[in-house]
């Protein structure tokens, strides 16, 4: 069974932040939000569904905390975790949770029922809360480059490239992405279009993130990820939470990520990015301190 939940936070007073825990009549428990996935739903997804339909409160969805896995009726459930920031909305008592308590981390810590919610609040508590987001996204399926009789800067998403950059706008609004911008490209361009719409956005130009740029310059894409975690960072200080999400392509993002995660000593698995997956690049200032890798949405059929 796959479930996925989230460390609520707010800003508190004194610089601290509250977290949300939340008490379920059925089980008499003080615990994290969190509920089982619905069909072809990424982890984030389901952790902020679950979190507005337990909370009430809607919630930006951050970098990726820890999993928990345990046994349920005898069978396996594994529980990924994610920071969740809270912006609007109010607790109404529902028939999952009657009531809903903001405490500072080490009171959270000592009202939760279990252990696991514990070692989930340690990881949260590592880094500091405010982070800025950088979702970058490798562009969906737009078929071979033989194939295709014209410029490959004009190479279209085929049909399955097509699903996919619908699936995304499905799977992406819990980022918030405040802007969106895209290699100078048809399929990368494509690849976001449906999401910027969802979301009224214009899809802006990010000439440095294409592969023909990059062999030139590859500093120069390092630079500009890091730019929109800076610019991510002052629409933040101005009340507007969110990330900046931007389309390239399989030459690029690897090696974007493999040198700011060496430059910052972030520990990262390997680097593979399938057409349609993501990373979610987490930026204290100018400093990456995680990246987390997100699998391409599912299809049906």
């Amino acid at each position: 069974m796959r479930a996925a939940g989230a460390v609520v936070w707010r800003p508190g007073d004194r610089d601290q932040v509250e977290i949300a825990l939340v008490h379920r009549p059925r089980y008499d428990d003080w615990s994290l939000p969190k509920g089982k996935a619905d069909p072809g739903e990424s982890p984030a997804l389901t952790a902020w569904r679950e979190v507005a339909e337990e909370t009430g409160f809607r919630t930006v969805v951050g970098r990726a905390l820890t999993s928990v896995s345990y046994e349920v009726a005898g069978k396996p459930k594994t529980v990924q975790y994610f920071a969740a920031r809270s912006v609007s909305g109010t607790f109404v008592p529902n028939k999952e949770v009657d009531q809903l308590l903001w405490l500072n981390p080490r009171e959270a810590a000592a009202r939760m029922t279990y252990e696991y919610d514990q070692a989930v609040l340690a990881t949260f508590s590592v880094l500091p809360a405010e982070l800025s987001g950088v979702v970058v996204v490798r562009h969906a399926r737009a078929g071979h480059r033989e194939s295709f009789d014209g410029d490959d800067q004009d190479r279209p998403l085929d049909g399955k490239g097509r699903r996919q950059a619908v699936a995304l706008a499905d799977q992406l609004p819990p980022f918030q992405p405040l802007l969106v911008g895209s290699a100078p490209l048809e399929r990368c361009t494509a690849t976001v279009t449906p999401t910027a719409d969802r979301l009224s956005l214009r899809v802006l130009a990010e000439p440095a993130l294409s592969e023909e740029a990059y062999r030139d310059e590859p500093a120069a894409a390092r630079r500009r990820i890091v730019e929109l975690a800076e610019l991510v960072a002052k629409r933040q200080a101005d009340g507007d939470v969110g990330a900046a999400m931007v389309c390239s392509q399989g030459g690029v993002i690897p090696g974007v990520v493999k040198s700011l995660a060496a430059r910052h000593s972030v520990q990262i698995g390997p680097v593979s990015t399938p057409k349609a997956s993501y990373w979610y690049l987490s930026f204290d200032g100018r400093e990456l301190v995680q990246a987390d890798h997100h699998t391409a949405p599912e299809l049906d059929g």
